[in-house]
């Protein structure tokens, strides 16, 4: 509940001012009664409010997970699947109106916990910790340029309530465990922040298939592949940090914080390998039989810092804002895999590694806002980012005569990144006759890049980044938007190595430090609408126009040579820059309350069409794809609340093929007792499907593959939560007792 009396508050302070004036000097006991007045009006004027759970913006679009009870169960990932305009599949995968390159920012700084594996980040950060995420889709030139579908922005909860407060949240479930614990202090000018944080996805076995049908060059043999067995997944991390916030005196502010990162997952597989081989040139057949075991283990540690500093001038909306943000990453990663013939003793083959690496960086900005009228602004900044990556591969071969794991130079390296962005922007916000609102601007980015890897070097580049909004607001609170954004998605560390991770030696994957950058031209235009009672509903039609797009190619190799080493039906995948992608789409999305607020209903619709121009593969047409999400939940008496939600993914056709629909269904409740102060909730996804079928098929000239996977998605949990301490803000009286003190 917020309280927002300090309009109204002003205008009765002056009214009771201008009074005082106009009877010129009366007695005391009249100023008294004036005063006593002044008391009254005050407390008469306290307005209570409760924010939308969705509020649209002109740039982007709110979330208020806290307005949202039954949010609170679960992590950062299960409330993402809930925000309008954001789609999440059944692997964790996250796109913004259907694009997946997305820049992901907490407290609207970058963090390391997104750099490695984001599916485990999303799921460290539990979801009663969160206050709101920020789905930006017409990012300004204030923001980085990364991200060609846009900015995720996390926003953790904060308290300005004075004393000591704090929240505890648990939850236990047949997949998912996940436990927090936040504290908070604060007085006039200082407040501070402690949180820890800890995540658990239980063992989950996710039985797996193939068939896969390739020819060689000439059409003279065909090779049969059949795949089929397991993989058994298990994640755990934690987190934990302190934060504060010291107001030196009115117009100086400092800021810090620093925390602590730490994920691990492992997956185990087994999986029956038959091949069978045909020659048409002679009819002959040979058929090998055998199985594969596997072992894959990566964790990450990293330390997250930051320290800002605010002035503010006398003149209102006037600051200067600087920012360091650091980080140090420690991930490591390790694989080890055998292939053995039915019936056999030894392995005939195997392959182990072990991966340890560091990832560094720094961030160095400055803002300036400078109001030159109450209709024009003007906003300037610069920024420096260092990145430097390290990683030791260090491979070791089974050597089938000794029976042993030997290392294998040609396969292990030492390898140093090193990235350097250099940005400076300009932009303005001005009205146009008092009736277009306009916001403008320019970024300028100039990128190096170094790998030391044989033979590689990756050329500088610069970029121009310019950003428009405009905008008019009509008096029954609808807006309608045009909107125009350049972004670019630079390759990451990994599509850049040119390593080959052959922990599968017929599925080798590498990178490509060939890579462009991906430049994507944004357009929106679109009507939204908030209503009195809460409610907002908005309709956009979306234009994205790639060029240089990056897609995942896979080229099948009937022998395929690495290092010295051969290797038979070898399918090898990565990134490559294809040609200009065109993707338009419509998208609605509505929350409207009914019955006088009791019940809810939001719902998101998205359809995209794409199309690709390519030299490499010709043109596309990639069809059309949706997404639809749809949320009830119905407040009862008591302060109990119930919720149905549902997710909706169509099957989408790439570039080589097609990857897979996923449906899920969550159903929720949250009751609320000691005061609001404690709640207790639970969940159950998917409860009448233990698993989504996954079906993903790549086709190309000389190479099919059908694959299967039952991923395993139905559970159950529950949870609790409890706040202590204050949890109300002080009353309007307290906050201006030095006003009502004044002499009159």
């Amino acid at each position: 509940m917020k309280q927002i009396p300090v309009l109204l508050t002003v205008i009765s302070t002056i009214f009771v001012n201008a009074q005082s004036k106009k009877t010129d000097l009366a007695g005391k006991k009249e100023n008294d009664t004036l005063k006593t007045d002044k008391v009254k009006i005050i407390q008469e004027v306290i307005i209570s409010g409760k924010k939308a759970v969705v509020e649209n913006k002109i740039d982007k679009i709110v979330y208020n997970v806290a307005n949202d009870l039954t949010s609170q169960n679960g992590a950062a990932i299960d409330v993402l699947r809930k925000v309008p305009q954001v789609t999440v599949d059944a692997d964790g995968n996250v796109e913004l109106q259907g694009n997946p390159n997305i820049r992901f920012l907490i407290n609207g700084k970058p963090s390391s916990i997104f750099g490695n594996s984001l599916a485990d980040a999303l799921a460290s950060i539990p979801a009663g910790q969160i206050k709101s995420i920020e789905a930006v889709t017409s990012p300004g030139s204030k923001y980085d340029a990364q991200g060609t579908g846009g900015i995720i922005n996390i926003i953790l909860n904060e308290t300005k309530v004075k004393g000591i407060n704090g929240i505890i949240n648990a939850s236990a479930g047949t997949r998912f465990e996940t436990g927090s614990l936040n504290l908070s202090y604060r007085n006039n000018n200082f407040s501070m922040n402690a949180f820890f944080s800890g995540n658990a996805q239980l063992k989950s076995l996710t039985p797996f298939s193939q068939e896969r049908l390739s020819r060689d060059i000439q059409g003279n043999s065909q090779t049969r592949l059949l795949q089929d067995g397991y993989t058994d997944f298990q994640r755990h991390g934690y987190r934990t940090g302190v934060s504060f916030d010291w107001s030196i005196n009115k117009e100086n502010t400092v800021s810090g914080s620093i925390s602590y990162n730490n994920f691990s997952n492992k997956n185990v597989g087994f999986i029956n390998q038959e091949q069978y081989i045909t020659d048409f040139s002679d009819s002959s057949f040979e058929s090998i039989l055998g199985y594969r075991n596997s072992y894959n283990r990566s964790t990450v540690s990293s330390i997250d810092g930051s320290l800002s500093y605010r002035k503010t001038f006398q003149k209102e909306g006037q600051e200067l804002t600087a920012d360091y943000v650091v980080s140090y990453g420690t991930p490591e990663s390790c694989y080890i895999q055998t292939q053995s013939l039915n019936g056999a003793v030894f392995p005939y083959n195997g392959i182990s590694a072990n991966n340890p690496g560091t990832d560094n960086s720094h961030n160095i900005s400055i803002d300036y806002v400078h109001p030159v009228s109450d209709n024009i602004t003007f906003e300037m900044g610069a920024k420096t980012i260092f990145q430097h990556i390290t990683n030791s591969t260090d491979v070791h071969v089974y050597n089938t005569l000794s029976n042993q794991y030997e290392p294998d130079p040609l396969q292990s390296y030492h390898l140093n990144y090193d990235m350097g962005v250099y940005a400076a922007y300009f932009s303005s916000s001005f009205k146009f006759y008092n009736w277009l609102d306009v916001r403008a601007g320019a970024r300028y980015e100039f990128t190096t890049l170094k790998i030391d890897f044989p033979g590689t070097h990756i050329p500088s580049y610069s970029l121009l980044i310019p950003s428009l909004i405009l905008s008019h607001k009509f008096n029954n609170n609808g807006t309608l938007k045009l909107a125009y954004s350049r972004r670019v998605e630079r390759p990451e560390y990994a599509e850049l190595n040119p390593f080959l991770n052959i922990s599968d030696p017929h599925n080798i994957t590498t990178g490509n430090p060939a890579l462009k950058p991906e430049i994507g031209n944004n357009m929106e235009f679109g009507y939204s609408k908030n209503f009195d009672n809460g409610g907002n509903i908005s309709m956009t039609l979306t234009e994205r126009i790639n060029t240089q797009d990056l897609k995942q190619i896979t080229t099948f190799y009937p022998v395929f040579t690495a290092n010295g080493v051969e290797y038979n039906d070898v399918s090898v995948t990565s990134r490559k820059n294809v040609g200009k992608e065109y993707n338009s789409g419509g998208i609605i999305t509505a929350s409207l309350p009914f019955c006088n607020n009791k019940l809810n209903v939001r719902g998101n619709f998205m359809a995209f069409h794409r199309y690709i121009v390519s030299d490499y593969f010709g043109n596309i047409d990639m069809g059309f794809r949706y997404r639809l999400n749809l949320n009830l939940n119905y407040q009862f008496a008591n302060d109990y609340i119930l919720e149905a939600f549902g997710n909706y993914n169509s099957a989408a056709k790439n570039i080589q093929g097609k990857n897979p629909q996923s449906i899920t269904y969550t159903l929720a409740g949250r009751k609320m007792f000691w005061n609001k102060k404690a709640s207790i909730g639970f969940t159950m996804t998917n409860p009448f499907n233990k698993y989504i079928r996954q079906v993903t098929t790549v086709i190309t000239g000389d190479y099919d593959s059908y694959s299967v996977r039952q991923l395993p998605f139905r559970s159950f949990g529950l949870s609790f939560s409890y706040k202590f301490g204050k949890t109300e803000l002080k009353k309007e009286k307290d906050i201006n007792k030095d006003f009502l003190n004044e002499p009159m």
